[in-house]
Formats: structure tokens, C-alpha cells, sequence
């Protein structure tokens, strides 16, 4: 039951909110629109929803244009970031209010809340009230509203964002499982490539309004056809940088090169911009292709399996991100190593030459 997105539009005044974007999603797996806050994410999913409607364009489902059709009449299911529950209904009642609202038979009702309440262990909480849950049981009870409806359509607009990070790492997990099997398309908005990547299935990655790549997941994050893609898809952000080919080496300061190997070295010279995800830039050598630069530390942070260093490379701001605690000196000088035969390699308009992938 595919959803198609066929020459979308929104344009609010004289600004485009979203350009021309044409797009299948599939059932079976996550369809995940990654990108940064105002992207555009939020307004495809509420066209979707049926919440707002497309300056040009159409959105079909199961073979049927919606476009012009009520949120009322579509078979759709939204979750917010935001916890939106009945404040007064029970864990039940908010649970089973789309259901009533389709004037279903109370023993048809109950079986389909019993079931979704313990998919998401709700069932000890059904007789509560949205105020005595904590914020991962409400967001809980949002999404089994959200699933037991059946619908051909669930869209999840960062449902994960505001949760703390044990409750994100959690659902994360289950989300998968809960909507396996169900026959619906499921689409998640989140601007967290983490998000992206465990959640698999396909990722269109989205910036300012446009959809710059859709595909396997693994394969937009592997191999980003322009660099906004690398850029949307790297948390922390991508180091980049203009360097310079010419001949066999690719030089990124005086006394900073290493040689042009494989594809690149059949580029013609001049200047190209690199990318190089901050996991291949490490405090050791990890690799024969590892390239040493000097850079003083600005910022650390520390998160108990790995360590992050924001550094001064010139006039370039990069990061480094590796396993392990490192002992890094805020001000201090301190050697970093550059594996560059994952780098990737841009032409100055930003589209993908060819790279080590990452």
C-alpha cells in the first residue's frame, strides 16, 4: 500500500516551504524523513495528515488520490512530539476513542485495546489518567492510539523528542516491533540521524524544503550523493574542507597531503571539497591511511563509551569522535589523525565525485 508524494508544493506568501518533491513510500518498513529543524519535515507530514494542503501537487494512497480528501476521511494516524492525550479519559478511553469515533462493536473495542495495551505495556495503567503517567507512558498511550485504529497511514512527527534518553533508546527499539506486520505505511520525522539508522527501512534526508536524496537507509548514509545529504545525515556535523588535487595527492594544507588512490586519482586537478565524518578523525591511528594534523582542542565532551573534541585546524572548525575516554585539554595542542580513505569528495557545486564511503 504505497503513499506517493506526485510534484508536492507548499508555499506560504512568497516563500516555498516545500519544492517540488516527488517521492514512494512504502509499506513494511520505516520511511524516515531526516533533516533539521524547518527542513520541511512537519509540513509534508501534515499534508500527508491531511492538515494541510498542497499548493500543487497530489498525494495518492493505495492507488487513490487524497489529496482534496478531509483528515475525517482518511485512514491516517498522527503522533506529535508532544504527549496529546484526553486529560480526563482514562489510559482505556484514550486508547479506544478513534475506535468509537468508527461506531465499532464495544467487544470489537475492547479486544483491540486489550491487545495494543499490552503490545505496549499500558495494561497496569488502563484505569489511570493521562496526569499519573510519567512523559514515556504518555507518549505511550499516543502512539497505541495511533496503532489501533488499523490505519493505512501513521505518521510520527518526532514522537521521541521530547523523552528523556533512556525512554528515546527504548522506544526507539520497540517502534519497529510494534508497527511490524500491520500493513501500513509508516513515516517518521526526526531531525536525529541516530533515529535514522535504527530504525533502517528508507531515509529521504531533507534540506530547507527539499528532498536532496531517498533510499535503503544504509545506503543514503554510506554513499550521500551532495554534500547537504552528508551534512543532513552526520551527527556530529560532517567535517569539511576545500582541497586541492593535483597530480597523484590531494593536499589539504602545506605539509597536510596524501595520495589521490582509486577513483579520485582520475579527477582532473583543481579544487573539490572533502568530507570526512567526525568518526574518522581520531586522538590514535587507526588505520595505514591515517593522516596526522595538529589542532587545538575548543570543546570536549565526554559520554562514557566515547569522546568528543571540537578543534581548531587553521581557519577550519572539525570535530573528532572515538571510542573510549581521552584525555583531552581544552587550549591544549593535540594530534589527530585523518583516516582518509573514507573521505568523500564533492565538486564545488556540492555534488557526490566518489569517496571511501563511511
Amino acid at each position: 500500500m504505497p503513499v506517493e508524494l506526485k510534484g508536492l508544493v507548499k508555499t506560504v506568501g512568497a516563500e516555498t516551504h516545500i519544492y517540488p518533491t516527488d517521492l514512494e513510500l512504502i509499506d513494511g518498513e520505516f520511511n524516515v524523513l531526516l533533516g533539521a529543524t524547518s527542513a520541511g519535515k512537519t509540513t509534508l507530514i501534515k499534508m500527508m495528515a491531511g492538515l494541510e494542503h498542497p499548493t500543487e501537487g497530489e498525494i495518492w494512497l493505495n492507488g487513490q488520490n487524497i489529496t482534496n480528501v478531509s483528515t475525517q476521511q482518511r485512514n491516517v494516524s498522527l503522533v506529535h512530539q508532544f504527549f496529546v492525550n484526553y486529560p480526563h479519559a482514562t489510559v482505556y478511553e484514550n486508547i479506544a476513542s478513534p475506535l468509537r469515533i468508527a461506531r465499532l462493536p464495544e467487544s470489537e473495542i475492547d479486544r483491540r485495546v486489550s491487545e495494543t495495551a499490552e503490545l505496549l505495556r499500558l495494561t497496569p495503567m488502563l484505569k489511570r489518567r493521562p496526569g499519573e503517567l510519567s512523559g514515556g507512558q504518555q507518549q505511550r498511550t499516543a502512539i497505541a492510539r495511533a496503532i489501533v485504529k488499523d490505519s493505512d497511514l501513521v505518521l510520527l512527527d518526532e514522537p521521541l523528542a521530547n523523552l528523556d534518553y533512556k525512554l528515546r533508546e527504548e522506544l526507539r527499539d520497540e517502534l519497529p516491533r510494534l508497527l511490524a506486520d500491520r500493513g501500513a505505511v509508516v513515516v517518521y520525522a526526526s531531525s536525529e540521524p541516530t533515529d535514522a539508522l535504527m530504525l533502517g527501512g528508507a531515509t529521504a534526508t531533507m534540506v530547507e524544503g527539499r528532498v536532496t536524496q531517498f533510499g535503503p537507509t544504509s545506503d543514503v548514509y554510506r554513499n550521500p550523493k551532495n554534500l547537504p545529504t552528508a551534512e543532513a545525515f552526520s551527527d556530529p556535523p560532517i567535517n569539511h574542507a576545500i582541497v586541492q588535487k593535483s597530480g597523484d595527492s590531494i593536499t589539504l594544507r602545506p605539509g597536510v597531503s596524501w595520495p589521490a588512490a582509486g577513483e579520485i586519482a582520475a579527477v582532473a586537478d583543481g579544487e573539490y571539497a572533502l568530507g570526512l565524518r567526525p568518526n574518522f578523525v581520531s586522538p590514535q591511528q587507526s588505520s595505514d591511511h591515517s593522516v596526522r594534523v595538529h589542532g587545538n582542542v575548543l570543546v570536549t565532551e565526554l559520554s562514557g563509551s566515547e569522546s568528543v573534541a571540537h578543534f581548531q585546524l587553521d581557519d577550519l572548525a572539525w570535530v573528532s569522535q572515538s571510542e573510549g575516554v581521552h584525555p583531552f585539554e581544552v587550549g591544549e595542542a593535540q594530534d589527530f589523525f585523518l583516516d582518509v580513505s573514507r573521505a568523500l569528495y564533492f565538486d564545488t557545486e556540492g555534488n557526490r565525485i566518489t569517496g571511501g564511503g563511511a
